[in-house]
C-alpha cells in the first residue's frame, strides 16, 4: 500500500491489488467542502463513490420525515431518551455551524450522491448507523462518563459561540480536527472509541471492499489518518475485515448490575434490621421516612419543572416503586404521563433542533418538557434516597 498526500485535504491510496483510493477529507458544513466534492468527482472520473453516511440518516436528509409518527412513549420504554436527545443536540449544532458557513450539514455528502445519480456513478453508504454508535458510546461509558456525554453534548446545543467563514474553513485541517480527537479520548475514552476509532475501521473496511477499482470516498476530515492507519492494518494482515463486533451493542456489565440490585437491597436490609432490633414499628417508621422522603423530593422537582398535575401523583407513587427495582426508573413513568397528557404537536418534533439550544424551549415545546420530566424527576427520586433520606433518619431518630 502507497499513500500519496495530495492536498490539505485529498490523499491518494494505492493498494497492493491494483485499486486506487482518492479520499477528499471535508468541514461537513463548508461551501468550500462542496464545491472541492463536485470538483474531485469530476476530474477523478471514479467507477464508485462510497460516502460517510448510513442509509438512515441518508433517508432523513433527503426524505420528508413524518415527526408526528414518533411514539415518545416508545421511547421512554425503550429506554431511546438519551439516542434521541443525542441525535438532536448534535442536529441543533450542526444546523447552527450551517446556518453560519452557508452550508447545510452534510451537503457535500448528498451532492456527492447527486452527482453519482447524475453520472450513473454507483455509490455506497459506507457509515455504521448512528443508532448503533450512539449506543455503543453510551454503553462503553461509565456513570460519571455518561453524564459527561450528555453534558458535552447539550453544552454544543446551547453554545452560542459565533464562527466566522474562515474559521469554519480552517477545521478541513486534519491536524486541527485531530487535536479535538485527542482531546475527546482524554475526557471520554469510551465514547471516543465508539464514535472515532470503531467508525475509522468500519468506513476503512467498506471503503476497500466496496465494488470499482477507483474509488472517491466523501469522509469528514478528521478520519482521514484514522481512515489511513486502518486501511495499512488490514493491507499487511494485523486487523481483521469482520465487524460484526463493532456492530453489537456490548451488554451492561455484571458490576453494573450488582450496582443497580445492591441499593434496594441496602435499603431494605436497614429497613428490616431497623424492625429486627427494635420492633416492627420501628422498621415501618423508616419505611415511611424513607418513602415519604423520596416522594415528596421527585414530586417538588417535578413541579419545579412544570409538569402537568397528574405527574405529581405519578410520581409520589412511581419514585418508590422505581427505587426497589432498577430495571425501571421514575423517569419512565413520568415521561410517558407528560407526553401523554400534553401530547406534542408536529411543529415540537419540527423545532427541536432550535428548541434544545433556548432554555425556554425546554418547556415550551412538548418532546423537550417530556424529557426534561423525565430527567428532573429521576434527579428528585436519587437526592430523595441518597442524600435527604439519610437526613431525615437523624432528624427522627
Amino acid at each position: 500500500m502507497r499513500t500519496e498526500h495530495i492536498s490539505d485535504t485529498i490523499n491518494k491510496i494505492f493498494l497492493d491489488n491494483g485499486d486506487e483510493i482518492i479520499l477528499v477529507g471535508t468541514a461537513h458544513v463548508s461551501q468550500d467542502s462542496v464545491d472541492e466534492v463536485r470538483s474531485v468527482i469530476e476530474n477523478e472520473q471514479p467507477d464508485h463513490i462510497c460516502l460517510e453516511l448510513d442509509k438512515g440518516r441518508y433517508e432523513s436528509k433527503t426524505k420528508e420525515q413524518s415527526y408526528a409518527n414518533m411514539n415518545l412513549t416508545k421511547v421512554f420504554k425503550e429506554g431511546k431518551t438519551f439516542l434521541v436527545l443525542a441525535n438532536t443536540a448534535l442536529a441543533s449544532f450542526q444546523k447552527k455551524m450551517g446556518n453560519q458557513t452557508g452550508s447545510a450539514p452534510g451537503e457535500e455528502i448528498i451532492g456527492a450522491s447527486r452527482i453519482a445519480e447524475e453520472k450513473g456513478i454507483p455509490y455506497s453508504f459506507c457509515d455504521r448507523e448512528i443508532a448503533t454508535t450512539l449506543k455503543r458510546a453510551w454503553a462503553k461509558s461509565n456513570l460519571w462518563n455518561k453524564a459527561k456525554l450528555i453534558g458535552t453534548l447539550l453544552s454544543s446545543a446551547f453554545d452560542k459561540e459565533e464562527f466566522s467563514p474562515e474559521e469554519m474553513e480552517k477545521l478541513k485541517s486534519s491536524d486541527t480536527l485531530q487535536e479535538m480527537m485527542n482531546e475527546l479520548a482524554k475526557e471520554l475514552p469510551g465514547a471516543k472509541e465508539a464514535l472515532i476509532d470503531e467508525r475509522d475501521r468500519y468506513l476503512a473496511t467498506n471503503i476497500m471492499q466496496a465494488p470499482g477499482h477507483r474509488k472517491v470516498a466523501v469522509i469528514g476530515a478528521g478520519h482521514a489518518s484514522g481512515i489511513i492507519r486502518t486501511m495499512e492494518g488490514l493491507e499487511n494482515g494485523k486487523l481483521s475485515t469482520d465487524l460484526s463486533e463493532i456492530l453489537k451493542v456490548p451488554k451492561p456489565s455484571k458490576l453494573g448490575k450488582i450496582i443497580g440490585w445492591s441499593i434496594p437491597v441496602i435499603l431494605v436490609a436497614i429497613i428490616v434490621l431497623a424492625g429486627v432490633f427494635n420492633g416492627f414499628h420501628e422498621s415501618l417508621r423508616y419505611f415511611t421516612i424513607w418513602a415519604c422522603t423520596n416522594a415528596a423530593t421527585t414530586v417538588l422537582f417535578s413541579i419545579l419543572s412544570l409538569a402537568h398535575p397528574l405527574n405529581w401523583i405519578v410520581s409520589a407513587i412511581a419514585a418508590p416503586i422505581a427505587v426497589l427495582n432498577p430495571a425501571i426508573g421514575v423517569g419512565v413513568f413520568t415521561g410517558i404521563v407528560e407526553a401523554t397528557m400534553r401530547k406534542p404537536a408536529v411543529k415540537d418534533f419540527e423545532n427541536l433542533s432550535d428548541d434544545i439550544s433556548k432554555f425556554k424551549g425546554w418547556f415550551k415545546n412538548r418532546v423537550l418538557h417530556a424529557f426534561l420530566i423525565f430527567f428532573t424527576s429521576s434527579l428528585g427520586s436519587i437526592i430523595g434516597t441518597f442524600v435527604l433520606f439519610p437526613i431525615m433518619l437523624k432528624v427522627f431518630s
